[in-house]
């Protein structure tokens, strides 16, 4: 089993930066596909990036070449480095675990408590 807890979110004007943070748990994390949902009020929670055990990430075309998701295992820590940061940007970020059928990614567990990001005209 593994046990996620996000962190690196807060406050930023547009344009700027924000390094997001996901702590895990478990031995089984260098195995593990990895995704960072998001969720703007009143919008469906979204697929913003993944990356695979061996390193293969992914991006929704809206935060392409702005994102970039990467990951330790030493760490146990998958990453989210957010540039350029866009008002639209703004919501609850979430990490998960997961695997890939195909070219769709299905989240395993449950949702941790996901940390906010706000972006400021």
């Amino acid at each position: 089993q593994v046990n996620l807890v996000e962190s690196g979110g807060g406050l930023v004007q547009a344009g700027g930066s924000l390094r997001l943070s996901c702590a895990a748990s478990g031995s089984t994390f260098s195995f593990n596909t990895f995704g960072w949902y998001r969720q703007a009020p009143g919008k469906q929670r979204e697929l913003v990036a993944t990356i695979r055990s061996g390193g293969a990430a992914s991006y929704v075309d809206s935060v392409k070449g702005r994102f970039t998701i990467s990951r330790d295992n030493a760490k146990k820590t998958v990453t989210l480095q957010m540039n350029s940061l866009k008002p639209e940007d703004t919501a609850v970020y979430y990490c998960r675990r997961g695997l890939y059928s195909g070219s769709s990614f299905y989240p395993a567990g449950g949702w941790g408590q996901g940390t906010q990001v706000t972006v400021s005209e």
